[in-house]
């Protein structure tokens, strides 16, 4: 019968826990560990701002790669109009010029990102109407023009600023994305931590409520005994003073459960006005965790490491734009295209004029002063100190799971032993609460006796707890999770959302 009626045990709780959990306004939130590690996906602080900085620099990657498509433009000039009194050097005389005019230019840009030049299909078109008058002579051009031409312009003997640009931006993407995973673990750890400090101080407060239960109950039996005067009045004090200490021990527990949960509220998102109660259960099984897989797979999938690789990338990129200080470096632009014009429109091209143009242009540095050789320097340096982290980096993380896989091998001997104390402390209880009830003790013997069960229970149930919150710590150095044997891929989850 109690088999059967175990899954309706379960079956009940869910449905309680799930209520719980969709209350709110003023009525009492009911958490289990999962459900608040989902409201702190959605509502905490640290993560949303971490994910908006996220979002920056995938817009910003975006924009980057929007960057090296074609750019379309036009330029219009309805209208320039102008009148001025010139000097012509080369006939050394004055004359008058009157020009209307009416332009417009289009273009198309396609930068080149393997080779960081331009392609330009440019294209003006425009109408003038210009007269010159000189010693009463006077000319006149009213004409349709239009020019096209190709341009491409390339520099030479220099690195490629746009290549650059675009790794830079795709590093500063992929960094944010391993500085949102690491806050929603970092988020767990803290959440996990609050969550079972809530836990504790429940436990606790239930723990001195019993002992007040008890202290009453002692309080209560050496009353009855004095007033039938089986015992010394100085017995009925001391069992007022233990029942006054288990009193106030009741309201110091209901503080400290109180500020437990606003810290955890405040983590979580939640309004701080906002009824909390966390339910739990803590169930320890032994797991056998190998040390060795563990550092191996720290070492082949912390977030931290590949940070500190795109940081060498980064540094490596900033030597190049270094060495490129006062470099020798050069730029080819060549051109070609067709211009003609007429006074019809339609017969601009009748007679068409070709008007290539080949450039070449050198910066040739001269002297510096040593600035480009102590900046190599100093960049050289920063690199040393990159490989320099990059190795204590990888010792750390070895050292810290070394030091959490000893601590769970200790903690495993420590809750078999905080589990007997336990079982040894109640029935120690139990055999001098008669021995009290038949005067062989007194009052303050009986307090030590109640004071040491409430000791053992917490200390049996904060052992469950460190336990619970070193595997999950573990879990978050190595990236392997030893309950469900798998691995964890941090950032599986936003990249599939996206």
């Amino acid at each position: 019968m109690r088999r059967d009626f175990l899954p309706l045990k379960k079956l009940f709780l869910a449905a309680v826990i799930w209520a719980g959990s969709i209350t709110t306004g003023h009525g009492q939130l009911l958490l289990t560990i999962d459900d608040a590690l989902d409201i702190a996906q959605e509502n905490s602080p640290d993560i949303r701002k971490s994910l908006m900085e996220l979002d920056r620099y995938q817009q910003m990657l975006i924009a980057q790669k929007a960057s090296l498509k074609s750019k379309f433009s036009l330029d219009l000039a309805p209208l320039s109009y102008n009148k001025n009194r010139r000097f012509d050097n080369r006939l050394s005389q004055w004359y008058t010029n009157e020009a209307l005019s009416t332009s417009g230019t289009f273009r198309v840009d396609q930068p080149l990102l393997w080779t960081d030049g331009v392609v330009s299909l440019i294209n003006t078109f425009g109408w003038q109407d210009n007269k010159s008058e000189l010693e009463n002579t006077q000319n006149k051009n009213k004409a349709f023009s239009n020019d096209l031409y190709l341009q491409i312009s390339q520099p030479i003997f220099t690195y490629n600023t746009r290549k650059m640009a675009l790794k830079r931006i795709e590093h500063d993407y992929e960094n944010a994305n391993i500085s949102y995973a690491l806050q929603r673990l970092n988020t767990e750890r803290l959440i996990t931590e609050q969550f079972y400090r809530v836990y504790m101080s429940q436990s606790n407060l239930a723990i001195n409520k019993e002992e007040l239960a008890n202290a009453q109950q002692s309080y209560d039996i050496i009353k009855n005994k004095v007033e039938a005067d089986l015992a010394a009045k100085d017995e009925l004090f001391q069992a007022e003073l233990n029942l006054a200490t288990a009193r106030s021990t009741v309201e110091d527990g209901l503080a400290s459960l109180e500020n437990a949960k606003d810290l955890l509220k405040q983590t979580l998102g939640l309004p701080l006005i906002e009824e909390i109660t966390v339910m739990t259960e803590i169930d320890i099984k032994p797991i056998d965790i190998n040390m060795e897989q563990a550092i191996r797979h720290g070492l082949d999938s912390r977030l931290e490491l590949r940070q500190r690789e795109i940081e060498s990338e980064d540094l490596a990129f900033a030597m190049v734009e270094t060495k490129a200080l006062n470099e020798f470096k050069g730029n080819v632009s060549l051109s070609f295209g067709l211009m003609g014009d007429n006074k019809e429109f339609g017969k601009i091209y009748d007679n068409p004029t070709q008007n290539p143009r080949v450039a070449v242009t050198f910066s040739v540095p001269l002297f510096d002063w040593g600035e480009k050789k102590a900046r190599i320097k100093a960049q050289k340096v920063a690199q040393s100190i990159n490989r320099l982290n990059y190795q204590e980096d990888k010792i750390a993380i070895e050292l810290n799971i070394r030091q959490e896989w000893r601590e769970l091998e200790k903690l495993r001997t420590q809750i078999k032993i905080a589990e007997q104390n336990v079982t040894n402390a109640q029935l120690t209880y139990d055999l001098n609460l008669t021995r009290y009830r038949e005067g062989d003790i007194t009052g303050m013997e009986m307090n030590q006796f109640q004071t040491q069960l409430s000791g053992k229970k917490t200390a049996y149930t904060q052992s469950l707890i460190d336990y619970k919150i070193r595997l999950l710590n573990l879990k978050i150095l190595s990236l392997y999770d030893f309950e469900k044997k798998t691995a964890i891929v941090p950032l599986k989850d936003y990249t599939d959302k996206n």
